[in-house]
């Protein structure tokens, strides 16, 4: 796993989580391997506050505008820890960035709206997925 810091953000309407689509390089060495949806969010530079990162790649990642940032909790990601942040944005809808990352990491291929999942919760708050990945069941 690759040990790196970064931030990414929950941006909840209604009952429905914004996640960005993005696809792994494959065996071809082409962005056409693993599927997965994921937080909007990316790596905090040099000098970045988590606070400060999850805003810019917001921006960059979604196109919205960030109001509020709320801190949650960091969870692991398959590329580091990851802060993750309750994040109001102004209205409007999500456009996709543009993902020219000088690196072999996963491309963004879209933008969803994910049902927040129906869990019965002991606690108070929102069952809010992560990381949802494409399994392949003939890659057992």
């Amino acid at each position: 796993m690759i040990q790196r810091r970064r931030a990414a953000a929950v941006v909840v309407r209604g009952d429905r989580l914004l996640m960005v689509r993005e696809r792994g390089r494959g065996p071809s060495g082409r962005h056409d391997g693993q599927e997965y949806w994921t937080l909007p969010g990316g790596g905090i530079a040099v000098g970045e506050t988590a606070e400060d990162a999850v805003r810019r790649e917001v921006v960059e990642e979604v196109g919205l505008r960030p109001l509020a940032v709320r801190y949650l909790l960091d969870v692991p990601y398959p590329s580091g820890l990851t802060s993750c942040f309750a994040v109001e944005v102004a209205d409007g809808e999500p456009t996709l960035g543009n993902d020219t990352l000088p690196c072999d990491c996963p491309v963004m291929v879209g933008l969803d709206w994910v049902p927040l999942p129906q869990l019965q919760t002991e606690t108070p708050g929102l069952p809010i997925p992560t990381m949802i990945v494409v399994w392949d069941p003939s890659m057992r």
